[in-house]
């Protein structure tokens, strides 16, 4: 079936983090997922896991991973969701937090290469970045229908999960295990966790200068977790 909106252009960094209101997003920290210490690579490089996971199959983690690359691809602004590790967060936070959701994607997940094969003509990984966008876009407005895709319930609503989990996985505290490196941080300009800001600071943060602290709020005492308490 032909792309029935052939004028859609891939959606933009710019556009996605402003309708996400990724300004608070910095401060996410999923409840029940359980804070470890992040083993951080000492150079930014693209992780783009292959799979199998711990709850995704290597099929199933390739379409998830095409998906997150388009809710925050990479580009002229630097790297984005794959590289700060939102899929290998969304799998960890299948096996704690949202350990209730596992079916919820893999259903999902395939209706999207359903949907994806019966519109468009091909799986969803094989699609060009637009055509990818442009499916998205049904998926997120709930018209991803026809020839028993399989959502269940409305795909928005499986769309909506998905970029919810991903910003989490991109902009959360690095120690639930994305925002590797500081990736998602530094897409938001956002300075870091610290106890205490100067005069001095506030004017250099005011001025774009204040260097960011590359730190966990975990790496500070009074935030650390003991005895298994979140």
């Amino acid at each position: 079936m032909a792309d029935p909106t052939p004028n859609r252009t891939p959606i933009s960094r710019r556009d996605l983090l402003k309708s996400a209101g990724a300004a608070g997003a910095a401060a996410l920290i999923p409840g029940g997922v359980t804070a470890e210490p992040a083993v951080v690579p000492a150079e930014r490089a693209a992780v783009v896991p292959t799979g199998p996971l711990m709850n995704l199959t290597a099929q199933e983690t390739e379409i998830l991973g095409a998906m997150v690359d388009r809710l925050i691809p990479s580009d002229d602004m630097g790297p984005g969701a794959l590289e700060a590790g939102a899929v290998r967060f969304i799998d960890r936070a299948l096996s704690e937090a949202e350990s209730d959701s596992v079916d919820t994607y893999r259903t999902g997940i395939a209706a999207l290469d359903r949907y994806s094969r019966y519109s468009r003509g091909a799986p969803f990984v094989e699609l060009s970045e637009r055509d990818k966008d442009s499916v998205l876009i049904d998926v997120q407005l709930g018209a991803a229908t026809g020839a028993e895709v399989g959502f269940v319930g409305s795909s928005g609503s499986f769309f909506n999960m998905v970029k919810s989990h991903t910003w989490q996985g991109t902009f959360g505290d690095p120690m639930y295990g994305g925002n590797i490196n500081f990736i998602g941080w530094d897409i938001l300009g956002y300075p870091g966790v610290r106890m205490r800001v100067s005069d001095e600071d506030q004017r250099d943060m005011e001025a774009g200068q204040l260097p960011p602290a590359r730190r966990s709020a975990y790496e500070y005492g009074q935030f650390q977790m003991t005895g298994g308490e979140e």
